[in-house]
């Protein structure tokens, strides 16, 4: 049997594609030791003076897909990079009520960090299984990880310690900023599933506007109806499923459930 070389002449049967890389599997409990010791060809040198091993977990970021498209076939859909970077980009079109009570350099810097962990995590999905709790200790593990293992000696510490705190502002979902960027993370998705939705024709991704009704601000509010009202303009009269109306809305009862398990603010938190 021949062999197929590449464009570049490498044996097709022997050559490893750079530009996959998929997420480490690891046994319970998770740790960010047993992801690092999986990682190929080499997990990034701790404790550096120097940024490049923290850029090179970065590209992990652009390597990652998000998941939850995954589910309806979508393989080559946006990363999480992809993402935060668009996200980052809708904080400039702040509505004018709204952009005077925030803080938007930080907001902007508040998306590019918020799935920061999932560099090493992954990409946890309301469907996975994976606990609320348990998904927040292991982001907050990797946090620590970055902020201290990878750029502890950078700059005398300096961004990670910037980066660390922002990203736990995000997490607790106390301040106005936070709530800002939750909207925007929610409004991004919505987005995206229009997107998905219009170029597949018509392939039903109606169960993520249930992040529709977890939209707080009333200015993010209007733009969440604003792509919902784009959506059943294409959609016209055919049948399709209603996420923002939940299980009455014909999304399955386990999925429902899942969600507002992933999006149910901790009483922990709340009280921390």
């Amino acid at each position: 049997m021949s062999s197929t070389a590449t464009p570049s002449g490498k044996d097709q049967s022997t050559f490893v594609d750079p530009g996959v890389v998929p997420a480490e599997k690891v046994t319970e409990p998770w740790t960010v030791d047993k992801v690092l010791a999986k990682i190929k060809p080499e997990a990034p040198v701790q404790g550096s003076a120097s940024p490049i091993p923290f850029f090179h977990v970065l590209e992990r970021l652009k390597t990652s897909k998000r998941e939850g498209w995954r589910r309806f076939g979508i393989e080559r859909g946006e990363s999480i990079s992809d993402h935060m970077y668009r996200m980052s980009l809708m904080t400039f079109l702040c509505p004018p009520s709204l952009a005077p009570k925030l803080d938007l350099n930080k907001c902007m810097k508040m998306c590019l960090i918020h799935d920061m962990a999932e560099s090493i995590v992954g990409d946890i999905t309301p469907v996975d299984g994976v606990a609320k709790p348990e998904k927040s200790r292991r982001e907050a593990e990797t946090m620590d990880y970055i902020s201290r293992n990878l750029l502890g000696k950078v700059h005398g510490g300096v961004a990670g310690e910037e980066i660390r705190a922002i990203w736990q502002e995000y997490e607790d979902s106390k301040t106005l900023d936070s709530l800002f960027v939750h909207d925007i993370d929610k409004m991004e998705l919505l987005l995206q599933m229009v997107e998905y939705e219009k170029r597949a024709n018509k392939l039903d991704l109606g169960e993520f506007a249930y992040v529709a009704t977890k939209i707080v601000l009333p200015e993010i509010q209007e733009w969440a109806k604003d792509i919902l009202k784009e959506r059943d303009e294409f959609w016209g009269s055919s049948s399709r499923v209603h996420g923002e109306d939940g299980v009455s809305g014909g999304v399955k009862e386990v999925t429902a459930q899942g969600q507002d398990a992933y999006y149910a603010k901790e009483t922990s938190q709340k009280e921390a």
